[in-house]
């Protein structure tokens, strides 16, 4: 019996821990990172770019909604791979500074934490004006819609309550 499970690319452990599907996500990005760095010098800036894309940050949006309230510890292993995307597109260094201004500024990225909280809040947003996919819509209802909790005082909060 193994005591990992893999849902849609995700590796999920015994105790929901998603320590080893950032670990091993992070070793891919890394080699197609090193991979992109041998080649960086006969590519323009706009195919490096093209490319951290496609095999990086792309991968990094995947499923990573499943990162909602998790650990710093384990968002921050996904933030050294972005950041090293940023150094390999921008041509900088390790110890460079600037790195933040590049990344936000210069490359319109946002952090790992942030990426996987704008997403989430995207995907409510299209549950609540009926944008998403109807098993998500039917997930998210409004506290006030719930009859026996329009009393409470969170009903003028637009507050959101899973439905199962």
């Amino acid at each position: 019996m193994s005591d990992y499970v893999r849902v849609l690319g995700v590796t999920v452990s015994a105790d929901l821990s998603l320590d080893k599907h950032v670990a091993s996500t992070c070793a891919s990005y890394f080699f197609w990172l090193r991979q992109l760095r041998r080649v960086r010098r006969s590519l323009d800036d706009e195919s490096v770019k093209t490319f951290v894309h496609a095999f990086v940050t792309d991968r990094i949006d995947y499923c990573n909604m499943v990162l909602a309230s998790s650990l710093r510890s384990v968002t921050d292993k996904l933030q050294r791979v972005l950041n090293a995307a940023t150094r390999l597109v921008s041509g900088t260094l390790k110890h460079d500074r600037g790195l933040s201004q590049i990344l936000h500024v210069d490359l319109h990225w946002l952090d790992v934490a942030d990426r996987v909280w704008y997403k989430l809040g995207v995907t409510v947003h299209r549950c609540l004006h009926n944008k998403a996919l109807q098993y998500l819509v039917d997930c998210c209802v409004p506290v006030s819609d719930i009859t026996s909790r329009q009393q409470l005082r969170s009903t003028c909060r637009c507050l959101l309550t899973p439905h199962h």
